[in-house]
């Protein structure tokens, strides 16, 4: 089936009408606007439903029409100002290319007038139209893959920026919220959003891996003009940064430089430095303000979002550690332009990881065109990049304590961190992922809970982008006590995240032994 190329969500007075309609006719395509489909089947206004048969019965017809032009509609879709509100529409747009266009009042009152024809501003229509955007806000964001802004522009140039979106490029930065903690900017000049984190006086400790060096002078230079002080402080690179050695010398600098709880840790580095910088915020004085620059693809995508902090130890990776959610983690892809290459497709495996458990047009946009996606300059890697912090934001927001559904961000981490302990942690994260969802799509295979196609497509995709999906290193013993020391272990019963379908994660708890070992002899042949 067909599926709109855009859809466009967002308050009365957005004018997703206008804009659809516009950007339809530039692109060919037909619109649709769900409001107005309602309204001919049913043969009577939005506002004539509500007053006859009430908001519930509007919104199942709503609900019903949404997930219908979702499935069936080739173009440009607008939705009414609430439809976002029902699960089964945020669930239904999963997938799609899904514009938040934001709109101030004094321009939404301005467009539509706030007249009798819509019937949620029947009654002081200005306080109204506040409160419905106050507590809708959060999950147009959470539903949209880009964020574009209306306010004192004409429809025109609204369009033309949603065109660009189309073709891949970003014009301004996108803003992931994570719930109501923190929010993920991404795009071109992010770095100036730390200026409004740091206040005359604050202290900010720069724990940085080596080599961005021009990045730390940078951040310097905006603490400093905003009247703060800069700390910057090396730490080795990748996995070498998260030893307790590393960890006490970042305690020894706050100490020495009299850091209190008013002060601040930025971390600007991979995904290890940005896990240690997080673990030294939430330690020192049980908790300091933390903003992470993540300059890896596998640091935006996975380690700077969420909240998790951690440091390693002999026993295994990341069993000490904490939740201590930033204040914003600021991404530039410039960024990402100095990574080698092998580091950049490694950090593909955890964009691959949320088409597989939530966004399949992760898996359809890789699949398109794979040399693209191991580039960080093509325009493919916003909309990957986006479209993984949006999986990851939207089941962090939800499960804030990995109490359940956040789990299903591990998928495949079982036994990855079997394989970086007894490697000790020479291979690269992402290697060791890709490895651990084919063992993982191995053991859901021979659990009856996947079909071969699903299995299969695991590898393709992976091999596609260079990741490895084979392991050989070492013994099946040593693997399988490792495994056992997994944080989602409990007692002696070993617990998986595993695919029921694509884009459907489940749990397999203490799977036979057998079962395990025919897995592994399936991924190390």
């Amino acid at each position: 089936m067909p599926s709109p190329r855009v859809v466009l969500v967002g308050p009365p007075g957005a004018g997703k009408t206008t804009v659809g309609t516009l950007l339809a006719t530039a692109w060919g395509v037909p619109f649709q606007d769900t409001d107005q489909v309602i309204e001919q089947a049913e043969g009577r206004s939005i506002s004539d439903i509500f007053v006859e048969d009430g908001e519930a019965h509007f919104r199942a017809l709503e609900q019903a029409q949404v997930t219908r032009s979702l499935a069936e509609h080739d173009g440009v879709l607008a939705l009414g100002g609430g439809a976002v509100m029902s699960p089964e529409v945020q669930q239904a747009l999963v997938g799609h290319r899904v514009v938040f266009l934001d709109v101030a009042i004094a321009d939404a009152s301005a467009r539509v007038g706030f007249d009798g024809s819509r019937p949620l501003l029947a009654v002081n229509p200005r306080a109204t139209w506040t409160r419905m955007m106050n507590a809708r806000r959060g999950t147009y964001q959470a539903v949209a893959t880009h964020r574009v802004d209306t306010a004192g522009r004409t429809p025109q140039e609204v369009v033309d920026e949603i065109r660009a979106l189309g073709e891949g490029r970003m014009t301004q930065p996108q803003v992931v919220d994570v719930g109501q903690e923190y929010s993920v900017h991404v795009g071109e000049g992010v770095l100036a959003e730390l200026a409004g984190l740091v206040h005359p006086g604050r202290r900010v400790l720069v724990v940085h891996q080596p080599g961005r060096e021009d990045l730390v002078r940078q951040v310097a230079s905006v603490v400093e003009e905003a009247g703060g002080t800069a700390y910057p402080h090396p730490v080795p690179d990748a996995e070498a940064a998260k030893d307790v050695s590393v960890l006490a010398g970042a305690w020894a600098a706050l100490g020495q430089a009299g850091f209190t709880r008013d002060d601040l840790v930025v971390g600007l580095g991979g995904g290890a430095t940005t896990d240690l910088a997080g673990f030294v915020a939430a330690t020192w004085l049980r908790g300091v303000d933390l903003v992470q620059l993540p300059t890896s693809l596998l640091g935006v995508v996975d380690a700077a979002v969420g909240g998790k902090t951690g440091i390693n130890t002999a026993e295994g990776k990341n069993l000490v550690g904490a939740f201590h959610p930033p204040r914003a983690v600021l991404c530039d892809p410039a960024w990402l332009a100095t990574m080698e290459q092998g580091d950049y497709c490694s950090g593909l495996a955890e964009i691959i990881k949320a088409g597989f458990i939530r966004d399949p047009e992760i898996l359809e946009l890789i699949e398109a065109d794979p040399d693209a996606a191991t580039r960080a300059d093509a325009p493919v890697a916003v909309d990957l990049i986006a479209r993984a912090v949006r999986v990851k934001s939207d089941v962090v927001a939800a499960d804030l304590r990995e109490a359940s559904l956040r789990e299903i961000l591990n998928y495949g981490h079982t036994f990855a961190h079997a394989i970086e302990q007894v490697e000790g942690y020479s291979w690269r994260h992402g290697d060791a992922v890709a490895v651990g969802m084919v063992y993982v799509a191995e053991l859901a295979r021979a659990a009856d809970l996947i079909d071969q196609d699903l299995l299969d497509r695991h590898r393709s995709v992976l091999t596609s982008v260079g990741l490895p999906t084979a392991y050989g290193g070492s013994s099946w013993e040593r693997l399988r006590a490792a495994m056992g020391r997994d944080k989602k272990t409990r007692g002696s019963t070993l617990r998986f995240v595993v695919l029921e379908g694509l884009a459907s994660p489940g749990r397999l708890e203490a799977p036979e032994e057998d079962l395990l070992e025919r897995a592994y002899r399936a991924v190390s042949s």
